[in-house]
């Protein structure tokens, strides 16, 4: 029986010792022991007060970009715009109006290409051309990035900490873009709320003016403040765990 123990023993450590192998010829081994450290961008932000960040993707059309603008300035909300160059070309004075009413902009690519494609020199362009772009309309330096279709990899977080950007996704998604009711979509926004959250939203969102009313008005009922980006995360002495949540450096232990 014993004899029996040893080998059921030598043969398991046999399998580990070829899983190891086998994991570390696929560059997976740091992963699957949790000893690979991934370059995240920021899905959300640890906060204690109830704060909270509203933002539109601006990529295509500005047909329901105005009713927007006005849902806001009624709930006196100041949210972050991601604008992609060839939108910030075509609706210049679309870029200088959200700016004058105090909104928040970050670019959001040159292209609107999957950015883990892209060599680091690509990246680069596309980043600092989309910039430039926006600056040139607002005069005010852009810092915060979110990339297309939430495509990533570490080449891009890492290049773009290079430059001096925080790359921004969301942890709660409209799906406004799938045209939905307002009624949903203001119920999966408000169902899915915390502190320290990035609402993802898109300025030719079919319904999505239509919706904001009672989702700016209920969470703010709730008790939350609606702050842009820029004003939402850390910019130094912070950390990022494994969700994307961004967390001050005090708060580790």
């Amino acid at each position: 029986m014993k004899g029996k123990g040893i080998s059921i023993l030598s043969g398991l450590t046999c399998i580990a010792l070829a899983l190891c192998v086998s994991l570390s010829s696929t560059g997976a081994v740091g992963v699957y022991f949790g000893q690979v450290k991934r370059s995240l961008p920021i899905y959300s932000v640890e906060r204690e007060e109830k704060l909270v960040s509203i933002s539109f993707d601006c990529a295509w059309g500005t047909e329901h970009t105005d009713a927007i603008l006005s849902a806001l300035e009624a709930e006196d909300v100041r949210a972050t715009w991601f604008m992609v160059e060839f939108w910030t070309t075509k609706y210049p004075d679309y870029v200088k109006k959200i700016d004058e009413k105090g909104h928040e902009i970050g670019t959001h690519s040159r292209t609107h290409s999957n950015m883990s494609k892209l060599t680091k020199e690509s990246i680069v362009d596309e980043i600092k051309t989309s910039s430039d772009v926006i600056t040139a309309i607002t005069g005010k330096k852009v810092n915060l990035f979110r990339p297309p279709y939430g495509d990533y990899d570490d080449l891009v977080i890492d290049t773009l900490a290079e430059m001096g950007y925080y790359t921004i996704q969301w942890d709660v998604d409209s799906l406004d873009w799938k045209d939905l009711s307002a009624g949903e979509i203001s119920s999966r926004i408000i169902g899915r709320v915390q502190k320290g959250s990035i609402i993802l939203c898109h300025n030719n969102g079919k319904h999505t003016a239509e919706a904001l009313p009672v989702i700016l008005s209920t969470l703010k009922n709730q008790g939350y403040t609606f702050v842009p980006i820029g004003e939402l995360i850390y910019h130094a002495n912070y950390t990022i765990n494994s969700n994307g949540r961004q967390v001050p450096v005090e708060n580790i232990g």
